[in-house]
């Protein structure tokens, strides 16, 4: 498995979104749904506005696999779920940070849904 480059996370860090395509079991990627995205350190994470509900989600942690598009960075990746308390606190955080912006209505569904943070790992 390889590392994030400094350069890739700092695109992907940087921009607003995420295109997300999860690999189905059948082996073809679903069609990509913008996401929010959130580095620490020398990671990158993702989480469900829908909460266990989102379909990208449910495909993701099926297979653990997919590509992500991003700042210019377009990779295979794979997904590790994620459960760790202090983790999730910091990304909580990052998300509050990044995302702020656009208010409660849409940053307090992205803390709420820490069950389903899924780190990527490019592949």
């Amino acid at each position: 498995m390889t590392a994030w480059t400094d350069d890739e996370l700092d695109r992907i860090a940087a921009a607003d979104e995420l295109e997300m395509a999860p690999l189905r079991r059948d082996g073809t990627l679903r069609s990509p749904v913008p996401i929010w995205v959130v580095r620490d350190g020398d990671d990158l994470y993702v989480r469900s506005f829908r909460g266990e509900r989102g379909g990208w989600w449910r495909t993701a942690v099926e297979t653990h696999a997919g590509h992500v598009r991003s700042g210019g960075v377009d990779k295979d990746v794979t997904f590790a779920e994620v459960s760790d308390p202090g983790t999730n606190d910091r990304l909580d955080s990052a998300y509050r940070s990044k995302y702020g912006r656009f208010g409660g209505a849409y940053v307090d569904p992205m803390v709420a849904a820490r069950a389903t943070t899924l780190r990527l790992l490019p592949g």
